[in-house]
């Protein structure tokens, strides 16, 4: 009895002492690693200069936050982005492998607790004669009820490091599910206003081709009455075909569009027709907020920076192979050579132990899987370094072609307004007699690749301005992610 309470003590002090050891965790704590940060964007303009389609954001200002694509006033652009959260399988795609990040975490836990085994079998053996002394061997059953406990301290904190490694890949792959929904959610908006300014300059060509059919039966009346030559129909003629022949050309670009839009929100291109409108609306002011706020705001760089937490602590997982191991075991049950009595006390048996193993000599194994992981670490860190990079060249670059495409827009339309006045000239010109049709064939082209060019510069300015909202992260922040007490929970 006392040997028995004996034991019993040994396991509750090696139990505390496991615990108490489980304060230790080796390898580095980690820090954020640190970015150049601009303190303004370069293209900002001077002070007192009209920004254009952005703005300096006010605290009020929410016009990026939740479904930022309302911000363009266009209801059928809502519906179609709506779709992109149900029904897209890439974005399907991103969200189980979270899943199965979110899974790797509680697996990783499962490490801090004991593993309990239980079973029961029936054993039949016969011993020979000699060993049982009698003429014929005996025959024995033994009946068994055996329960196993298996447990390895977590004394240097190698499975708390590994926790904390999934549960930064899962917050990573979590920040990957909203960049892939932002990058189609974005996709999605500048096809949808590619496609409407396929539709308006569709709208140009089919008002120059009634013209152009008008014109071409008056000279054809004058060429009849002697007035005008044969030069001046075939003119006409050939720039009513031409025309016909770009607006029919616009239908490849407009029909792709379309079913890319399609397979954007989940359904085969059977299943979905946009009907045909001009560009309805304007480009918005979109609010600018400093630099520093796009590392809260980018789920990209939110995603590169979890997995610099997750490299990091697994320099922690491999530091943890340089020192021993503890671990604990104890089975117990009952074993009987009759089923009736197999739960009586006599019947019981159990045994503790305890094993503390330590490797000696792996030949380098455990220092090139530390120097690995190291090296993977310094990957990270410059990756999430040239994702910040990248995300302010995103912002730079749509903001300098909003800028530029301001000017453009004012000039063009200036350009349009000559194109206008040079072809009422050229008329003029030609019905007094003064010049020949192919004057006005001309003035007519100028002007409409004039008008056509304004409306191909107006989707530009719409397509840079989501372009734009998906650089500054499209109202995502980084306080969004899963916390890791949600993960880690059962």
């Amino acid at each position: 009895m006392n040997a028995q309470r004996n034991q019993a003590a040994r396991w509750s002090l090696l139990a505390c002492l496991s615990i108490v050891a489980a304060a230790c965790t080796v390898g580095p704590n980690y820090k954020t690693p640190t970015t150049d940060i601009p303190a303004a964007f370069k293209e900002q303009p001077p002070a007192g200069v009209s920004p254009g389609d952005w703005k300096p954001a006010q605290p009020q200002d929410a016009l990026q936050r939740g479904k930022w694509w309302e911000i363009f006033g266009d209801p059928s652009l809502n519906a179609l982005e709506e779709q992109v959260s149900v029904s897209n399988q890439t974005l399907a795609q991103a969200e189980a492998q979270f899943r199965g990040a979110r899974a790797a975490v509680k697996e990783a836990r499962a490490g801090l607790f004991p593993t309990v085994n239980a079973g029961a079998s029936v054993t039949n053996s016969r011993a020979s004669a000699s060993s049982t002394g009698s003429k014929s061997g005996g025959t024995t059953t033994v009946y068994q009820v055996p329960i196993d406990v298996s447990y390895e301290a977590d004394v240097w904190g190698r499975v708390r490091r590994q926790i904390e490694a999934n549960v930064a890949n899962a917050q990573a792959s979590a920040a990957d599910v909203e960049a892939v929904r932002l990058s189609l959610q974005a996709e999605l908006a500048a096809d949808y206003f590619q496609l409407h300014g396929l539709d308006q300059q569709r709208q140009l060509l089919d008002t120059a081709i009634v013209g152009y059919q008008k014109t071409l039966q008056i000279n054809v009346n004058r060429h009849n009455q002697g007035v005008a030559s044969g030069a001046d129909v075939a003119q006409a003629e050939t720039q009513l075909e031409t025309t016909r022949a770009q607006a029919i050309d616009l239908g490849v670009a407009r029909s792709q569009l379309e079913h890319a839009i399609a397979i954007l929100t989940g359904k085969p291109p059977a299943e979905l027709t946009i009907a045909v409108a001009p560009l309805g609306v304007a480009p918005p002011a979109i609010p600018l907020e400093l630099p520093g706020e796009l590392l809260q705001r980018r789920p990209d760089i939110a995603a590169a920076e979890r997995r610099v937490a997750a490299a990091n602590a697994q320099i922690g997982v491999a530091t943890a192979a340089y020192y021993p191991s503890l671990s604990l075991s104890a089975s117990g049950g009952f074993a009987s050579s009759t089923l009736s009595n197999l739960f009586s006390l006599p019947n019981r048996f159990w045994s503790i132990g305890t094993q503390l193993l330590a490797t000696v000599f792996d030949a380098g194994r455990r220092r090139a899987v530390t120097a690995e992981a190291q090296a993977a670490y310094e990957a990270n860190v410059a990756a999430y370094r040239e994702s910040v990079l990248t995300a302010f060249q995103n912002v730079e670059d749509n903001l300098a072609e909003l800028r530029i495409l301001s000017d453009e827009a004012t000039q063009q339309a200036a350009a349009v307004a000559a194109a206008e006045r040079s072809l009422t000239l050229a008329q003029n010109r030609y019905n007094g007699g003064i010049t020949s049709y192919l004057e006005v064939v001309t003035a007519e082209n100028a002007a409409l690749a004039n008008e056509r060019t304004a409306v191909d510069i107006a989707a530009r300015r719409l397509i840079a301005s989501v372009n734009l909202v998906k650089a500054l992260g499209g109202g995502w922040k980084a306080d969004q992610l899963p916390a890791a007490g949600t993960l880690v929970a059962r």
